[in-house]
């Protein structure tokens, strides 16, 4: 083991007498390889979508961009974003971020006297469903809230309808993440809204290989205290209903990721599934679903089925180089209308919906998702809305956002 490792790392042996690695995941948090000297956070203003990739990075000086050396972990990270519903003296968070005069200025003109429009609790007897783009839903009841998945659009002047942060809750009870991948675990979401979350639910972890790191510790170095990880059909009673962890297949280019889960959320006795990117490759699994959770009302299913091949997000963990045949048969698929058709006929949904496509404009520097009417995902997706509706179900892929209230 090279002298950087030692200590870090476990040498094992899988049950195919193959040499593979655990690496003590707790240990390097707290080593030097951890060096939140390296974090920083931007803050810029804008009145368009468009935004460099996600992944280029790291992000230079620019002008009219306040780039604070801090790390994601900051309290004051909480009190600046709480500021977007409730007034403050701009001194105070000015000294608790520790603002300089030369910043100072440029901070001030992220700031407004004038009071936003807040979003009441909903206080209904029904439940209400709120599509926020691609994976982000929003569940709520007099008594909860549940958000999965966190991806929120800002308030811009857009000939897309869109929820923003503005339509969010003052506190939400609940968030549920899917899994780690950047258009479903997105840091920028999560921090600003750190300071009114309850509890965030993740998929539990088997630990210490490279490709498939804790989302547990990951966000308790983000500065969360609140997390629980659950396993799959693991139960957490909710006022008025429960969520359960379900386990899902594909997405991840056949890796073995054990950091995935989709989600039956029941509330005042029906029940949503949100089974993300799931890939119908074996459709006895919701066979096994429909049995442990019974009859589903509304299904949330993705059919990005043309997802990347396996080095686009996975190539710089890979020890050897991939021929290119193997590379492009190795994708990080959802379901295509014969395996979502199947997803359908398996569980008997009331209603359908074809989300986590990645087209919302805000979304693009998340996904680089440019589709056009011959893409694959949206003739697939297509032919499912019609033959749902062909069935009589309600059904449609969304977009921007919709609202579905469950009475």
């Amino acid at each position: 083991m090279p002298e950087p490792l030692q200590g870090y790392v476990e040498l094992v042996y899988d049950l195919n007498h193959g040499p593979s690695m655990r690496f003590i995941e707790g240990f390097l948090y707290q080593s030097r390889f951890y060096d939140k000297r390296s974090q920083s956070i931007a803050l810029s203003l804008t009145d368009h979508d468009d935004r460099s990739f996600v992944f280029s990075t790291p992000r230079l000086e620019r002008a009219n961009w306040l780039n604070l050396q801090i790390p994601f972990s900051h309290e004051g990270l909480d009190l600046l974003f709480s500021m977007k519903r409730v007034a403050r003296p701009l001194e105070e968070v000015v000294e608790v971020l520790a603002i300089d005069k030369e910043q100072a200025g440029l901070f001030s003109r992220f700031f407004t006297e004038e009071p936003p429009q807040l979003n009441t609790r909903y206080s209904g007897d029904d439940v209400r469903i709120r599509y926020l783009g691609h994976a982000c839903v929003l569940f709520e009841t007099k008594d909860t809230s549940v958000l999965c998945d966190p991806v929120v659009s800002y308030d811009i002047d857009s000939a897309v309808p869109r929820y923003t942060y503005a339509d969010l809750p003052d506190s939400i009870d609940y968030v549920v993440i899917t899994h780690n991948h950047q258009d479903h675990c997105m840091f920028e979401t999560l921090l600003q809204l750190r300071h009114k979350i309850k509890q965030i639910l993740v998929p539990k972890n088997n630990g210490g290989w490279l490709a498939d790191p804790s989302m547990k510790l990951v966000l308790q170095h983000l500065g969360f205290d609140n997390i629980r990880e659950i396993d799959e059909m693991e139960v957490v009673r909710i006022p008025g209903g429960s969520i359960t962890g379900l386990p899902f297949f594909g997405e991840h280019a056949d890796l073995h990721i054990r950091t995935k889960m989709a989600y039956a959320i029941a509330l005042h006795g029906k029940t949503t599934l949100l089974v993300a990117d799931s890939e119908n490759l074996e459709p006895k699994l919701y066979d096994h679903i429909r049995h442990c959770i019974g009859d589903v009302t509304v299904l949330f299913i993705g059919m990005e089925c043309d997802g990347a091949p396996l080095s686009w997000l996975y190539g710089p963990l890979l020890t050897k180089p991939l021929p290119r045949k193997v590379d492009q048969s190795r994708r990080s698929n959802g379901s295509d209308y014969p395996k979502a058709i199947s997803i359908v006929d398996k569980l008997g949904p009331q209603q359908v919906y074809v989300y986590a496509m990645g087209q919302e404009p805000w979304l693009t520097y998340l996904t680089s998702i440019q589709y056009t009417p011959e893409s694959l995902p949206i003739v697939e997706s297509d032919r499912l809305v019609e033959e749902c509706r062909r069935r009589g179900l309600v059904s449609e892929r969304l977009f921007g956002r919709k609202e579905i209230v469950l009475d």
